[in-house]
């Protein structure tokens, strides 16, 4: 294989190409930019590390190539807790979701984590808020579990029969005897909840909270980019040298 066809946002067609510096990576829409990730300037980092010189730095993969060349290790949002715990560190610098980091942080209460930056949030997870108008909806349905993603605010955290990645999410909801689930994400995994576990109730826990970065992929643009051949995402050597130390170090440490 010498083309991969990335059908997702920006930072992670980087990762691609990180990974993969031999083949040609190619996204089908230059719009798909993740907010979190461009909130979260190299620059911001470099300087939290001036700060901090002997904390080790904890990156969630939701970051661009140049971030993670300057991290330790690179987390995703299901092994972020395991990440912290393995470090030998009691004090640990972890962006850029604010959330992910408190999450992280009650699970390793031995342990300081410091933000960076003070204040990075995926805004999707954001809109759920403190999840109050989502327990009218947990009222309806009080059998059904809630999950919600750790990028969703503490106060929501708290109020979640379970905290788990979409993945995590996607496990309990095949292996879980309940059969309604309220599902505290992206609202996309409604969709494939729905087309993959038949026989089970899947329940937004808000009906409009769509990542527009996401939403820029379609079978249209998909079908285009393979016939270019464009755009075409590379991560230059240098970066993906350096970025590809954390990510391995993630995956032996997980």
């Amino acid at each position: 294989v010498d083309l991969i066809v990335f059908c997702g946002v920006d930072f992670m067609a980087e990762t691609a190409s990180i990974l993969n510096q031999d083949k040609k990576i190619i996204i089908p829409s230059a719009k798909a930019q993740c907010p979190m990730a461009a909130m979260f300037p190299v620059s911001v980092l470099k300087a939290a590390k001036e700060g901090h010189p002997d904390a080790p730095v904890v990156l969630y993969v939701n970051t661009y190539a140049e971030a993670k060349a300057e991290a330790y290790v690179t987390c995703t949002s299901s092994n972020a807790a395991e990440i912290i715990r393995k470090l030998d560190a009691d004090t640990i610098l972890f962006g850029p979701d604010r959330n992910l980091v408190w999450y992280a942080a009650q699970k390793n209460s031995g342990k300081t984590l410091i933000p960076v930056p003070a204040d990075g949030f995926c805004y999707v997870h954001r809109l759920f808020g403190d999840g109050a108008a989502v327990m009218k909806l947990k009222e309806k349905y009080p059998e059904a579990e809630l999950l919600v993603h750790p990028e969703c605010e503490p106060e929501f955290q708290m109020r979640a029969d379970f905290v788990l990645s979409t993945g995590g999410m996607y496990r309990r909801c095949q292996e879980s005897d309940a059969k309604v689930f309220i599902i505290g994400t992206e609202v996309g995994l409604v969709d494939r909840l729905r087309r993959e576990i038949p026989g089970k109730t899947f329940l937004p826990a808000l009906e409009y909270n769509e990542c527009s970065a996401m939403k820029q992929i379609t079978l249209e643009n998909t079908y285009q980019a393979l016939l270019d051949e464009e755009p075409v995402v590379k991560v230059p050597h240098e970066i993906a040298e350096r970025a590809k130390v954390p990510i391995r170090r993630m995956l032996e440490m997980s």
